[in-house]
């Protein structure tokens, strides 16, 4: 397992510590005529680009490394801080400074950490070596922090349900609880069928008992910020089965409850002044004789009947019930993440999160984290038009839109009947998944608007 707290050193670690020089295009002539004879030879030897991402290793004259050139490409776009960070695992051991690179030295330091991640639970991966001394200005604890939480959104996305199923993700809830004195109550099994229905109903069919888990932190007359996460262990669409290649990743089902535990470990690990509750119907879709049908009606926990139109728009079931649970107490905050649609990756690809909310102050703050933080959002519209979509001549409506059209909005529109009480409200749909290797984003299991997210929470409710 990747020591992060050994990765970045603190600021005082500086002496010694090999120097990081970052080269434009246009500097690089300038840059050459003030190296020694060998050090210009060294560099012409290899043919040096100074393209965004590139690096070489400089000797010093007793053959030890004397700096590190990192190519900032040319023009005016910013320099992606990411792949500063992406030196780590390029670089031979030791440590490094990072101070005399412009970029984001906060995001930088991140992505150090980021690249650093090796998923090691049943493979062992060679380690990363190289130690970066935190740069001048940067907050190392909150980098520490942010980077532990994406640690674990990784691990729990990246485990395959047979080792992460609703009792396991249960398990990794009461974890994180004790390391920060949080409550836990969990109601599972047939203790579901009064007050959380669907939940019972879609997960009735397995073998892992489905469940509601509800974690609670922070001082009870605090501002309430509520999260709510799918925690769909494994997904096979039920009987309307999904073929082969769509069950491939469906380990990645519970991607929103990974992420909402990560976000609930950067609020934790920070000590904000909230109310934190963590909500996460767990559950796997599975088949079996007693598995909820197409054509079923369930009548949810807010009492709304819901046709079922495709047991494979589970997600959105379980979530229903654990947002009018959520809802009841009027949280300040209501968050609900979900890797819910398969129309919003054709949208918007993989790498960017849609969000839904009617709050257009809040909608605003994101947008403004999210390019901060690298961590990529976009809105997308509750449309009301589209309700109609939704209507159903048996129940009060259908678990899915019936022309095929805008299928997340369909969706958030779904889960927004839900929610009535809460003073502000955000929906994120999103993959929880990097499908090839990036800069700090390996292939893998991963963090998706809670980087965003939690820097908000942290402006408007700072640290005392």
């Amino acid at each position: 397992m990747t020591d992060i707290n050994a990765l970045l050193l603190p600021r005082g670690s500086a002496k010694g510590a090999c120097p990081v020089e970052g080269v434009s295009e246009d500097a690089l002539s300038a840059l050459t005529g003030r190296l020694g004879t060998r050090q210009r030879a060294w560099l012409n030897a290899h043919g040096f680009d100074t393209a965004a991402g590139n690096h070489i290793v400089l000797p010093g004259p007793d053959g030890s490394i004397d700096r590190v050139l990192l190519g900032m490409g040319s023009g005016d776009a910013q320099p992606d801080p990411f792949k500063a960070g992406a030196l780590c695992s390029a670089l031979p051991p030791g440590a490094y400074t990072i101070d005399e690179v412009d970029v984001d030295h906060h995001l930088a330091a991140l992505g150090w950490l980021l690249e650093a991640y090796r998923f090691s639970r049943y493979k062992e991966h060679k380690s990363v070596e190289a130690k970066l001394v935190t740069p001048e200005g940067v907050e190392r604890e909150h980098v520490l922090n942010v980077a532990r939480a994406v640690y674990l959104t990784r691990d729990l996305i990246n485990t395959p349900a047979s080792d992460m199923g609703p009792g396991e993700l249960e398990d990794a809830v009461r974890s994180l609880a004790r390391g920060h004195h949080a409550r836990v109550e969990v109601t599972s099994g047939a203790d579901l069928e009064e007050n959380f229905p669907m939940i019972h109903a879609v997960g009735r069919a397995s073998s892992g008992e489905p469940r509601l888990i509800d974690m609670t932190w922070g001082a009870g007359k605090a501002p309430k910020v509520t999260l709510v996460g799918k925690g769909v262990c494994f997904d096979t669409g039920g009987l309307d089965i999904k073929p082969s290649a769509g069950m491939l990743l469906m380990k990645k089902d519970m991607g929103g409850a990974a992420n909402v535990l990560g976000l609930a470990s950067m609020i934790m690990g920070a000590g904000l002044p909230v109310r934190l509750r963590v909500l996460i119907p767990a559950v796997e879709n599975a088949i079996s004789g007693n598995a909820f049908r197409p054509g079923d009606i369930l009548t949810s926990r807010k009492g709304l009947s819901v046709e079922i139109g495709n047991t494979d728009a589970e997600g959105r079931l379980v979530l229903a019930d654990a947002l009018d649970l959520a809802d009841e107490e009027e949280p300040d905050l209501l968050i609900d993440m979900a890797t819910l649609t398969g129309a919003a990756r054709v949208a918007l690809g993989p790498d960017i999160a849609p969000v839904f909310t009617a709050d257009d102050a809040l909608a605003q703050s994101l947008a403004r984290h999210s390019a901060c933080e690298r961590d990529p959002l976009w809105r997308l519209p509750l449309w009301d038009g589209y309700k109609t979509m939704l209507d159903s001549k048996v129940a009060d409506t259908n678990n899915v839109g019936g022309a095929g059209f805008a299928g997340s909005i369909t969706a958030a529109l779904f889960l927004n009947r839900f929610v009535t009480r809460a003073r502000s409200y955000v929906h994120f749909d999103i993959y929880g998944w990097t499908p090839s290797d990036k800069p700090a984003r390996p292939r893998g299991g991963e963090a998706q608007g809670i980087r965003a997210l939690f820097a908000h929470i942290r402006e408007v409710f700072p640290p005392s």
